[in-house]
């Protein structure tokens, strides 16, 4: 199953999009870290990666949408979900299904 995803930009889309959601959502706890508790390493490190997968992410979409003939209408959503905690796995299940 993960070696069919990985073989398509779709599916790396999917993948990257999810890990792209989970490092938005983890991001948020470390932002307590680093202003409640005074740790701002743990953001640092998160922030980063988030930083490299919502690039990632913003790339994908625009390959994907090109090879798949997205509209820009689906392709502006698609970036609106990465700006949205929780909007990339909602657009996992609503957008990002092959046809």
């Amino acid at each position: 199953m993960l070696t069919q995803l990985i073989n398509t930009p779709l599916g790396r889309l999917r993948i990257i999009a999810f890990l792209e959601g989970c490092s938005f959502l983890l991001l948020g706890f470390t932002m307590i870290l680093k202003y409640q508790y005074a740790m701002p390493k743990p953001n640092y490190v998160v922030g980063m990666a988030h930083g490299l997968l919502f690039i990632t992410y913003v790339l994908l979409v625009a390959q994907v949408g090109y090879l798949h003939r997205w509209s820009l209408g689906k392709m502006f959503w698609a970036f609106v979900a990465s700006l949205v905690p929780f909007g990339t796995f909602y657009a996992d299940k609503k957008l990002f299904r092959p046809e």
